[in-house]
């Protein structure tokens, strides 16, 4: 008998050690819990969404950038654990393709992951380049999320009450300064 549950492509351990020397501690985390939500929710890909949900959860930074604080995560969370019960049904089967994508990479062993996603992630780690830092963080990559209009990860924010042209500006300010 074939397992309903789809199967997430998974790298060899040295090739994903190597890559995700390039992320924080916290946002190695991130990776992980989409992952691990991913595959839970039953969905074929890592999508922005999935990286949301993990950013949220993990990263007290990421939790602190929200002007709305915890009434205004609180609901951001809501939609995000609605989506395996009805929001975000629409999304399974679907490859998240948000029209940013420009010949992404694979730049931290992101295969099965959804062009959106891993763009995000590549976008994350060009913005800790520009700093000079080497690792990216969790604000790297929920500043590019923010500033990527048609992800699903804006979709879900938006439902929140974020206004992410805000956050991503203001994240994006402060990646540059930091």
């Amino acid at each position: 008998m074939q397992s309903r549950t789809p199967r997430v492509p998974q790298q060899t351990a040295p090739h994903r050690a190597d890559s995700e020397a390039r992320l924080t501690a916290e946002l190695t985390s991130v990776v992980a819990g989409a992952r691990r939500r991913a595959l839970r929710d039953g969905d074929r890909q890592v999508d922005t969404a999935h990286l949301l949900h993990s950013l949220i959860e993990t990263d007290p930074d990421v939790r602190a950038a929200f002007d709305g604080g915890t009434p205004q995560i609180a609901r951001v969370l809501g939609y995000l654990v609605q989506r395996s019960i009805g929001y975000g049904l629409r999304w399974q089967g679907a490859v998240e393709d948000s029209g940013n994508v420009t010949g992404a990479r694979d730049p931290v062993g992101l295969a099965g992951w959804s062009p959106a996603a891993a763009a995000a992630m590549e976008r994350a780690l060009g913005l800790a380049a520009a700093r000079g830092d080497r690792r990216a963080r969790g604000l790297d990559l929920l500043a590019v999320l923010a500033a990527d209009t048609e992800c699903r990860a804006v979709e879900v924010l938006r439902r929140g009450g974020v206004d992410t042209d805000l956050l991503a500006g203001r994240l994006c300010a402060a990646s540059r300064q930091a």
